[in-house]
């Protein structure tokens, strides 16, 4: 009896699972008509700005399964004749294991001065310890197969091409090391492609 049991506990949590991602899907595909795609050159926003003032979510994993976390270190630029981003993740964060494990990762943008406290939290708190976007409230949506938010006003879908790593005998400003990295744990780095742009309507 304890065997059956537990094969009928096993499915209700496979079945329970499969719906909820069913749900967020509909859900997804109703608040994707709230954005539009755009090229990478339509975005308007000050890239320095947008990353260094107003921070982003980096989200890795997939739509079933995904974990943000707040960067305001990186880039966006042209490399190999192609619109790319640069981000920076320290060895540390979970996050982390979710860029490995996929080809896709984005970056979401807020509306300017908005989300403050879902930004801040994404960045101190560990998605090994909590559900983030649980506990933040936060709408999945599936963009092109990698996770984004609903409550963002800019999504970037990036697409992995390069993963390497900061190494301190490689830099020119050993002040960098001391100042930055005193625990020596030099961000990994991954330049991606930029493959799609999706920016929320604005409402009349």
């Amino acid at each position: 009896m304890r065997a059956l049991y537990n094969i009928k506990n096993f499915w209700y949590h496979i079945i329970k699972e499969e719906v909820s991602l069913l749900h967020r899907m509909i859900r997804g595909v109703t608040n994707m008509s709230e954005f539009k795609k755009i090229q990478p050159e339509q975005v308007s926003r000050n890239p320095f700005t947008l990353i260094g003032r107003d921070w982003a979510l980096l989200t890795g994993g997939t739509p079933k399964k995904c974990n943000p976390m707040t960067v305001s270190w990186g880039g966006v630029g042209v490399l190999w004749n192609k619109p790319v981003a640069t981000v920076y993740v320290r060895p540390q964060r979970y996050t982390l294991e979710m860029l490995y494990a996929e080809d896709q990762f984005t970056l979401c943008f807020f509306e300017e001065g908005t989300h403050r406290d879902t930004l801040a939290y994404c960045g101190k708190v560990s998605g090994r310890d909590t559900d983030k976007v649980k506990d933040c409230g936060l709408t999945v949506i599936d963009f092109d197969g990698a996770a984004g938010f609903q409550e963002a006003d800019l999504v970037l879908v990036c697409n992995k091409k390069y993963v390497g790593e900061l190494k301190e005998e490689n830099f020119c400003d050993m002040a960098i090391c001391k100042k930055d990295y005193p625990n020596q744990d030099y961000h990994k780095i991954f330049i991606a492609e930029i493959t799609a742009v999706y920016q929320k309507e604005k409402k009349d």
